[in-house]
């Protein structure tokens, strides 16, 4: 009964789109064609607004170079509002004194970062990332990994998302052997970890 049913249901839908190949009695309108005339026109208002990209998420093996190009739309959300989050001192700070080249208004730079921030700005790694509910689990095997590299003063951060290198006393070789070894531990317990 079941492919007789179907049998009958693909007959239907054969004559059914045979029938929609038969032509039009009357004729089409042309369809709408964009023009060198129409292209700066305003959109109706009725149209979406453009969509905001996704934000780009930064990865354990990213560069500097790939931080370049993923900072690239929060910065141009800033220039637009008249600040360059690069090398900036906000006024009112110490040593501000009047407007400097580089130094920006406080407010302006507010405003500028509200906006362009949630919107632009890179996410952590997904293993640094409050979201996450196995990030500080992550940032406790590093350690792990670290002081077994001979870190004698790691420990995960206040919030538990990133690291702390060289103790209350700034221990250099502490810091320097981190430094050094972050990035294996990272591999390494995000390998483990698959």
């Amino acid at each position: 009964m079941g492919r007789r049913r179907s049998a009958a249901l693909l007959t239907t839908a054969a004559l059914l789109a045979a029938a929609g190949c038969t032509s039009d009695p009357e004729p089409r309108a042309a369809p709408e064609i964009a023009t060198l005339a129409s292209a700066g026109s305003k959109p109706p208002a009725s149209a979406p607004a453009s969509p905001v990209p996704e934000r780009p998420r930064e990865r354990l093996d990213d560069d500097a170079d790939d931080w370049e190009v993923m900072i690239r739309p929060y910065e141009k959300c800033m220039a637009g509002y008249g600040v360059s989050p690069k090398g900036i001192r906000l006024q009112g700070n110490a040593g501000g004194g009047p407007a400097e080249a580089g130094v920006v208004d406080e407010k302006a730079f507010k405003k500028a970062e509200a906006d362009c921030r949630p919107k632009y700005y890179p996410l952590p790694p997904w293993e640094h990332d409050p979201a996450n509910p196995e990030a500080k689990d992550f940032v406790r095997d590093v350690v792990k990994c670290l002081k077994g590299k001979g870190v004698k003063y790691v420990e995960p951060t206040e919030d538990g998302l990133w690291y702390s290198f060289g103790g209350p006393q700034n221990h250099a070789d502490s810091i320097s052997r981190g430094m050094n070894n972050v990035d294996d531990c990272e591999r390494d317990v995000a390998t483990r970890r698959k």
